[in-house]
């Protein structure tokens, strides 16, 4: 086990999966006098003063059986309901990071920004899913939000999570970080990629090292894992030892990708204004494998 904790991770929600498909239960809990419902801002956290989220009494909002096909259940918290509403979000999700939600999201702790995670991919993917895959009908929400069901061929759909390798590539004692174009100026961060079909979390990381940087993974190794909320990805953070250090960059990919040793980003991490790079935010994987890697005998 790792003595850090990824972003987005740390729920104590009781996610209540017994209940999703039990229609008495959730009436029940609809009308439980502390009922809780989600605030957002659009698709981003709306914070107390404090930094905290918003939660709104479901009684005092007047939220009833009726509406329950528009509200998510997130789970429970000392045997209090707490849900997420859809109706007052749009279809159009954005797929990354608003500018606000980069600012508030190093505000919130961790029970608050793993519920946020889960309230955020859950409504984007309730809109991207108004559609049957199989023939084409309208679907309506269902187990408490944690479904649909199309309304004309009454197949049942679930959401699901797109897996993502990401990874430090490492030789002779430094790692391997690179930047998008996009990117604040001088910050610099792991290689990531889709997994493929047909293809393992080490087959996928060897496969992304290549093509992106030019080098050969000759063993990789598991760090931790991340559920990443922009807008539904499961992020499977590793270390991969290569066979040499010469990089051939896909300027497609990456504008830039550098070797960095311990030291420099023992640097970056403790904050000092001269180090070489800028890291990845707090809450993401990326740092938390950083950190892993730079006092390894500390994390293990």
């Amino acid at each position: 086990m790792t003595p850090f904790q990824p972003g987005f991770s740390g729920s104590t929600f009781d996610r209540a999966d017994q209940l999703r498909g039990d229609a008495a239960a959730i009436a029940d809990l609809l009308r439980h006098p502390q009922a809780r419902l989600l605030q957002l801002q659009g698709f981003d956290p709306a914070l107390t003063p404090e930094g905290a989220l918003v939660w709104e009494s479901l009684e005092e909002l007047a939220l009833g059986d009726s509406n329950s096909a528009s509200l998510i259940l997130l789970g429970l918290q000392d045997g209090v309901p707490h849900f997420v509403g859809l109706q007052q979000h749009s279809a159009e999700a954005p797929l990354y990071r608003t500018p606000r939600a980069m600012e508030v999201l190093s505000l919130l702790g961790p029970q608050d920004m793993a519920t946020y995670g889960t309230a955020r991919s859950l409504i984007d993917w309730h809109g991207r899913h108004r559609f049957c895959g199989k023939c084409g009908g309208a679907t309506v929400a269902h187990r408490a939000g944690w479904g649909r069901r199309c309304s004309v061929c009454e197949s049942e759909h679930f959401p699901r999570v797109d897996p993502v390798v990401i990874m430090l590539a490492e030789h002779g004692g430094r790692a391997l970080l690179g930047r998008q174009a996009s990117w604040p100026k001088g910050r610099y961060s792991a290689l990531a990629g889709f997994l493929e079909p047909g293809e393992t979390v080490e087959e996928a990381v060897a496969r992304e090292l290549f093509e992106e940087a030019g080098v050969l993974a000759s063993a990789v190794r598991y760090v931790t894992s991340q559920a990443w909320p922009f807008p539904a990805q499961l992020m499977l953070a590793c270390i991969a030892e290569v066979q040499d250090d010469a990089l051939r960059i896909d300027t497609n990919e990456l504008e830039d990708a550098v070797w960095l040793s311990r030291e420099e980003v023992r640097a970056a991490l403790a904050g000092d204004p001269d180090a070489r790079f800028l890291l990845p935010p707090a809450y993401a994987v990326a740092h938390s494998l950083l950190q892993h890697w730079a006092w390894p005998d500390e994390t293990k």
